[in-house]
């Protein structure tokens, strides 16, 4: 659960704030899949999403049950394949269907590990037109994006290449599957993908990694469970380092990053963001958190026993409470 965000938006600074996320894979497994709910919903109804899946009948699903609850935010679910190009590309089809990619599964690799071939052996393929995230933002008149979520199995530098443009208009944070081992041939790994991300300003926060042991072993290690195979790894910009790009550099953008941050759970950077704008641009009321600053650190028992005098942020910030 966010720390700073509620206070932010019961005080009206999110009045004029507007998350927008793109979802590449938007195939609804789980509740973390789910933006409209949990700690996302804060943000609605200033809140837009949007679902990319190749599969039809998972986006058909997903707009019915989202006529049926109601919803207070505006969430789309479209039935496309997106890449780094405009054009024909072989989908193939796995056992679960949620392990489907543009990359043919490896299997004499997937086999060695235990239940990867009941997920992963492929079933048959289709062809199928892909298209770019940049050619569907241009045609729907979307300017930005803040955050962005991939998992196409594989293909998630394909994603990003084909986004190019819809990146240095400023994403903000990005949530994107990778792989360490080539769970699919001639797939992208870890290292692709990092230095892609790297080249646009982002910085790695987190791995939440998987690990899957040998399906001929009988024994496994409490400490050691298996090979490290894929991730979900979070970036988020850092506008305050050293990051070419002006467009996150913009006190509005950084806001937002700090809602971001605080959203996923990066406490530590999410305060830093708003203390940075308080210092730098807290003369203007809009960008002034000192009071929700010092509200959510007098709520933590350890720090007021300490003593929140003897903080740094909180003497960085001194100037700015009565203002």
């Amino acid at each position: 659960m966010p720390v700073f965000v509620p206070t932010l938006k019961a005080q009206g600074h999110l009045d004029q704030v507007h998350i927008t996320i793109c979802n590449v894979g938007s195939r609804k497994i789980s509740s973390a899949d789910d933006y409209g709910v949990g700690d996302w919903n804060i943000f609605a109804p200033n809140l837009t999403i949007y679902g990319f899946d190749a599969d039809a009948d998972a986006c058909e699903e997903a707009e019915a049950e989202l006529e049926a609850r109601g919803i207070n935010w505006t969430e789309k679910h479209i039935p496309l394949a997106l890449g780094k190009s405009v054009g024909e590309s072989t989908l193939y089809v796995t056992k679960d269907h949620a392990c489907s990619s543009l990359y043919k599964p490896n299997e004499p690799f997937i086999s060695r590990f235990a239940y990867l071939s009941e997920l992963m052996d492929l079933d048959f393929t289709i062809e199928l037109e892909t298209t770019t995230l940049d050619t569907f933002c241009q045609a729907e008149g979307i300017d930005s994006i803040d955050f962005l979520q991939i998992d196409v199995q594989g293909a998630d530098l394909e994603v990003l290449q084909g986004a190019s443009e819809i990146l240095s208009r400023g994403v903000l944070g990005i949530q994107i599957e990778v792989e360490f081992s080539p769970l699919y041939l001639n797939q992208p790994l870890f290292a692709d993908v990092d230095i892609h991300l790297r080249k646009n300003g982002f910085q790695l926060f987190e791995l939440a990694s998987a690990y899957c042991a040998r399906a001929s072993s009988p024994i496994i290690s409490n400490n050691r469970p298996g090979q490290l195979l894929w991730a979900d790894a979070f970036y988020l910009q850092d506008p305050i380092g050293i990051n070419f790009n002006p467009a996150v550099k913009e006190p509005g953008k950084i806001l937002k990053l700090a809602c971001i941050a605080d959203t996923l759970g990066f406490f530590d950077y999410a305060l830093e963001l708003l203390e940075y704008l308080t210092i730098n641009y807290g003369d203007n009321p809009k960008y002034n958190f000192a009071a929700v600053i010092m509200k959510i650190l007098s709520e933590l028992p350890a720090l007021v026993e300490t003593g929140l005098d003897s903080l740094a942020v909180v003497n960085n910030i001194r100037p700015y409470l009565n203002k």
